[in-house]
């Protein structure tokens, strides 16, 4: 027999759905024609994986913060680098 495969789109939803608790497990469970042991399982696979969620956001800040920096110090090298090659333009000339 084969196993049913489930998108990762039909888990959230049904997984929000029980997080609402507006209905009963076994409910959601006929409603959807899962059985509610792999809900369960749904269910806690979400709540532990939302902690790294906000990790993630942290992260992303973090290496914009970091480009940004990045990016300053290297508009600042080619800053003083385009003056010398002025002042040698200039040296050279004379």
């Amino acid at each position: 027999m084969m196993r049913k495969q489930y998108s990762a789109a039909f888990k959230a939803r049904i997984v929000q759905e029980l997080l609402k608790e507006e209905k009963a497990l076994a409910q959601i469970a006929s409603e959807y024609e899962v059985h509610p042991t792999q809900l369960k399982n749904w269910r806690a696979v979400a709540l532990e994986g939302l902690p790294s969620l906000f990790e993630r956001q942290d992260t992303t800040a973090d290496l914009k913060r970091a480009h940004e920096q990045e990016l300053s110090e290297l508009y600042a090298e080619i800053g003083k680098l385009s003056t010398q090659v002025s002042w040698l333009k200039k040296k050279l000339q004379l």
